[in-house]
Parts: structure tokens; sequence; C-alpha cells
């Protein structure tokens, strides 16, 4: 139920823009599940690396990466007529076949504009989840005489999505494999800056060249420092 008592239904938001926004900031579209999810399920996934040396007993699995959230939804596109409530984006006319095409439409074929489906946010309550589909899975249960179907039962996998730009901020990676610019800020000194990127201070000298500095110790506020690649060879 919302704030108002009223029954909330799960609503899928439309964009093309992988930052989830279109030309007027909002939604390209947006449509309702025709009656809320029989299950939700969601998904964390750690990568691990599971090789060890040979000669090795239990050796511990290592850190390979972190895979993006899945969001599971399993629910049912009706045409008897026999649902309290059931509704499909406030028409109740819908045939089950017209039903299945706004869906499919909206999540699964190819935009031509974008040349991909749709970017999309499921929202059911506070639940909201930027995402693309992955998977889905239509078991067709009940027919009409002719072969149309009455009942499908629907089970839809999003793959949460962040764009490439959102990701950078996110992370705000302090690899010591990558270069960095920080400005020095009241207060800073260059051990705790190397620190707080390589987790290390014996790298400062090297940074004091590279900046072409005549001490480490002292770092002018203000003033922007370069922190380059690791030489683990010229310490």
């Amino acid at each position: 139920m919302d704030n108002n008592g009223k029954l909330a239904k799960v609503l899928i938001h439309i964009y093309e823009e992988e930052d989830f926004q279109s030309n007027s900031k909002v939604a390209l579209k947006t449509i309702s599940l025709p009656v809320n999810p029989e299950s939700l399920t969601q998904n964390y996934k750690v990568e691990l690396t599971k090789q060890q040396g040979q000669g090795n007993q239990g050796t511990g699995p290592g850190y390979k990466a972190t895979a993006p959230e899945e969001l599971k939804l399993d629910f049912i596109f009706d045409g008897t007529n026999t649902i309290q409530g059931y509704s499909y984006n406030n028409s109740k006319e819908r045939s089950v076949k017209e039903q299945l095409k706004v869906f499919m439409d909206a999540v699964y074929y190819m935009n031509g504009k974008i040349h991909r489906p749709n970017f999309l946010k499921v929202q059911w309550g506070d639940l909201v989840f930027p995402c693309t589909l992955s998977s889905l899975d239509l078991n067709y249960t009940l027919f009409e005489s002719n072969g149309d179907p009455l009942r499908v039962k629907a089970s839809a996998s999003f793959v949460k999505y962040i764009s490439q730009k959102e990701r950078v901020a996110r992370e705000k990676k302090k690899s010591p494999d990558l270069t960095h610019a920080e400005q020095v800020k009241a207060g800073d000194r260059l051990d705790n800056m190397a620190y707080n990127i390589y987790n290390d201070v014996k790298y400062v000298i090297q940074i004091a060249k590279a900046n072409q500095l005549t001490s480490f110790r002292k770092v002018v506020p203000g003033k922007e420092l370069i922190f380059p690649p690791l030489d683990k060879t010229g310490i």
C-alpha cells in the first residue's frame, strides 16, 4: 500500500539515455505490471578466483570483481477477467497478446533510436532499480479455443545498470596503475596523500620527483600534484 492506502503497483519507467534522463528530464514512458509479482528476488554476487599454485592446499580464493546486482520478478499476464483488480496500464480490455506487446516493446525489443533495448527503472514502493532486461521466460499456461494465450506466467530478470560517468564518480578509483591528479588542501601532507592512493607512504620521493618538488615535507595548498603509476623497482 502507498501512503494513501492504495495498492502500489510495480512501475517500469523507460528511458533512451543511459543516465536515465530524456530531453524532458523525465521518463520517456511508464508502464505498470497488471498484477504485482508473485515473488521478487534480489541477487548479489562476488566473483572470486579459485586458482591455486601447484602443491598448495586450501588456498583462499582471491577477489575478482563484484557482479552487477540482479532483480527477478515473477508475475502473470491474464485475459480471463477473473482476477480482482487486474488492470494493465489502466485498461481492462487488452488481450494477453496486446499486453505482451506493450511489455516487450518497452523492455525487450531494440529501440531504433539508440540501437539497443531501452534503459529501465523498476519501481515498487521504496525500491527503485535502474537496469536493463537480462532475460525473460514466458510460460503459456492457458489458451483460447483459437490458440491465443489467455494466461502467461512471466519470469523477468533485470541487471543493474550504472552509466560509465556515474560508475567513475562512484568508484573514485585509487589504483596504483593509474595516473591521478589531486589538488592540495590546507593541512595536506604528501605522505598522507601517497597513502590514500597507494596504501603506502614509501613512494613519496617518486611523487616529489614527478612533481619537481624540492622537498616532500611541505606542499602548497591549491597546487595540483600528479601521482603517477608506481615504479616499484625505483624506490
